[in-house]
């Protein structure tokens, strides 16, 4: 019998994909404990976690939920995973990106697959599509300025999000988060240049390149009030590469608010 191991971060979609599978086994990153019952591990000992793994059977591992980078105590490594540190300290000089990706390598070079939500939970994924509402003329050329954005500064592994009213990019994503994104954006409202015209979108998109199996973009029920208190006319996203949670939830939320929901091509 082979099984599947959840990497179990913040929010609500480790949930959903736990949900999702049969009888997996739930870990989570020493220090990034989610609400929920995990085993933690600490990334200073990762090769001991491996061969727990496979001592356990598992041959499939599924990274969901928000993780941020953790700090490392040198002192805490183990002999092998030490080996490591030079090469993982290397791809975190590129950038998150670069370092998730050495660390799934060494995942895959002791024979476990990693598997994207998509593989796992594709109807989480939504195609082409509004969801909800109806962006205007305004709205679009915003999602277009704000898709151009992000693939600009999708190289530089800044974030995964903007907002853009009006043609003006009034905040971009970055570590703090979305809500910390969308709440500057809502302060500086004034900023547009009409304060009648468009009240602006809040665009997503994976960064171009980024490996889809981990931290794809996710929105919620909660990213929609954060967007309505921002006074945003929307949600917009790029089509099949935005994790949507509780779908009849934030469609409620979204229409209640007057606000747009758009997987976008």
């Amino acid at each position: 019998m082979t099984r599947t191991a959840v990497i179990a971060g913040q929010g609500a979609l480790a949930p959903a994909i736990i949900a999702q599978l049969d009888d997996p086994l739930v870990f989570s990153l020493e220090g990034y404990q989610p609400d929920m019952p995990t085993t933690p591990f600490r990334l200073e000992r990762l090769v001991p976690f491996l061969d727990e793994l496979i001592g356990q059977d598992v041959t499939r591992v599924v990274f969901a939920g928000a993780i941020r980078r953790p700090r490392l105590d040198p002192e805490a490594f183990d002999p092998r995973t030490a080996q490591l540190v030079p090469r993982i300290l290397m791809a975190m000089q590129a950038g998150d990106d670069a370092a998730l990706r050495e660390v799934l390598k060494v995942f895959e070079e002791n024979d476990l697959k990693i598997c994207g939500i998509e593989e796992i939970a594709p109807d989480l994924i939504p195609a082409e599509g509004v969801l909800t509402g109806q962006p205007g003329k305004a709205d679009q050329q915003d999602a277009e300025r704000a898709a151009q954005i992000l693939s600009a500064t999708g190289s530089l592994d800044i974030g995964q999000g903007c907002v853009v009213a009006q043609g003006q990019c009034l905040a971009i994503e970055t570590l703090p988060g979305t809500a910390a994104m969308l709440e500057f954006a809502g302060r500086h409202a004034d900023l547009r240049p009409n304060p009648k015209g468009g009240r602006g979108v809040f665009y997503k998109a994976p960064k171009p390149g980024q490996d889809r199996r981990i931290d794809l973009p996710t929105i919620g029920p909660d990213t929609v009030d954060q967007a309505a208190a921002a006074g945003l006319a929307g949600i917009a996203w790029q089509a099949g590469s935005v994790i949507l949670l509780q779908r009849d939830e934030a469609l409620r939320r979204a229409q209640a608010a007057g606000l747009f929901l758009w997987a976008r091509a």
